[in-house]
């Protein structure tokens, strides 16, 4: 028997089986860089040094066709996905703010009326929260960002703390949500390093020296657990007519402070006891631009008006009332309460708005809840980042070039089709150098983390690992 277990043991090292035996990372800094671009990475890497996107590429392992499966995208929505491990649909962040229907008055989406700020309309659990329920609260899980939202979506609600840029004084600051221990911290820290940062670039430097210093101060991956520091830093420009020189200066520093940020971090802990993630929040601000200056085909499409001619037009048909409560961003949000009252059918309802709205100028298409929930794969997307507890009732695509106007909160912007190309980048402890063209989408990351750290993958995330 002894001969046969040990032969057993040899098999199985020698097919590569105890290869899964090898130390999980004491430490994952997860990286999360707003607006990063892989045509900018390519269009500026001459002028890098060799420890910062030079070393990423080269010694990561990178997966090159990254894409977030839902729309549309920005800033909170991406880090929640990134955290999570799944959608907007799950985790409840749809963006950073959304239309209250209860009030009919706009929320930010880590507003909290206790503590401020806080992750409470994130629906789901964080890889960080998972970290903390594997290790019954030992292992330590900060986030660091320049702005709340960032901040507290990609820590969670079982960290040690988030700590963001205040917009206001320009330091670092937190919320009363998390243990005290951080605000003690944070106020030891911001006594030595007082400094205002006042623009993206020292914001990006504050955020930086605040996660070396988190590491150092806090003890990150220093014993038997596997901590978490999750970083949120900004690859926007200025939208300055000479783009190039702008976006040149924004990804010379960045390369720069990433080759500090992770050097230091490896001395800290140790290279082989770190793994670093790198990925983008997947879009960019668009200006709007005047396409009629140059003939190309464009227009106004005036939100808040079609709304008012929508509930004349269901008025018409349903008797008198006002079934449309308002509009926010391109949605329409319809009055559930009247419609129950007059015994309508919503979905019949939703299907007369689709067929009033397509006829107007400038609408490429409509989009109702029944359609998005019907499972389609030519709305999968949408309905990835649709929620339907607090988006609308009604999606409204405007044509390409399009204005869409809203006269009553002065909002306007142009709609684009435009593909944002970035990548996923795993560096260090388990990841082996190679790069993979095959398209993945940033709901892997989280998985791919658990996996790495031996732990379940959050509550809500059905995605596969990477490797």
């Amino acid at each position: 028997m002894n001969r046969c277990f040990t032969a057993i043991l040899l098999a199985m090292t020698a097919s590569g089986y105890g290869q899964s035996l090898q130390p999980a990372p004491k430490l994952v800094v997860n990286i999360t860089i707003d607006q990063l671009r892989t045509d900018y990475i390519e269009a500026f890497s001459p002028l890098y040094g060799q420890n910062g996107f030079k070393k990423l590429l080269s010694e990561g392992r990178v997966y090159e066709a990254a894409s977030y499966d839902f729309a549309p995208i920005d800033r909170a929505s991406a880090v929640a996905s990134v955290s999570t491990g799944t959608t907007p649909y799950y985790n409840n962040i749809v963006g950073t703010q959304w239309l209250d229907r209860s009030s009919l008055r706009p929320v930010f989406c880590v507003d909290d009326a206790k503590y401020s700020t806080s992750p409470g309309r994130l629906s789901t659990s964080t890889i960080g929260d998972e970290l903390k329920v594997a290790t019954n609260g030992s292992s330590l899980v900060y986030a660091l960002a320049p702005a709340r939202d960032a901040a507290v979506l990609s820590a969670g609600h079982a960290a040690d703390g988030a700590v963001w840029i205040d917009d206001k004084k320009g330091t670092l600051t937190t919320t009363d949500y998390y243990p005290a221990k951080v605000r003690k911290w944070l106020e030891a820290y911001n006594a030595v390093y007082s400094q205002r940062a006042t623009d993206d670039r020292t914001k990006n430097l504050a955020v930086a020296h605040a996660a070396e210093a988190c590491v150092t101060e806090n003890a990150l991956g220093r014993d038997a657990y596997t901590d978490y520091l999750a970083v949120t830093l900004s690859a926007k420009g200025r939208n300055a007519t000479n783009w190039q020189t702008d976006m040149e200066g924004v990804y010379t520093k960045l390369d720069a402070l990433l080759a500090s940020l992770i050097g230091n971090i490896e001395k800290l802990v140790g290279k082989q006891n770190v793994l670093f993630m790198v990925t983008s929040t997947g879009y960019t601000d668009e200006e709007n631009v005047d396409y009629s200056k140059y003939r190309i085909p464009t227009g106004t499409f005036y939100i808040n008006r079609t709304a008012n001619l929508l509930n004349i037009y269901l008025g018409a048909v349903y008797g008198q009332g006002k079934y449309v409560e308002t509009c926010f961003h391109n949605e329409i949000y319809l009055n559930h309460k009247l419609i129950e009252q007059k015994r309508l059918s919503l979905s019949e309802v939703l299907g007369r708005c689709q067929e009033f709205l397509i006829q107007n100028s400038g609408v490429r298409d409509v989009y109702t809840t029944d359609r998005l929930l019907s499972g389609n794969a030519d709305v999968r997307k949408l309905r990835n980042g649709h929620h339907p507890a607090v988006s609308g009732d009604i999606i409204v695509e405007v044509a390409s070039g399009w204005q869409l106007y809203n006269e009553d909160n002065q909002e306007k912007y142009t709609s684009r089709s435009s593909f944002v190309p970035f990548p996923i980048i795993f560096y260090g402890a388990g990841a082996k150098a190679e790069h993979i063209n095959s398209p993945v989408t940033v709901e892997r990351i989280a998985p791919t983390i658990a996996k790495a750290i031996r732990i379940r993958a959050p509550n809500a995330c059905k995605a596969e690992p990477l490797f």
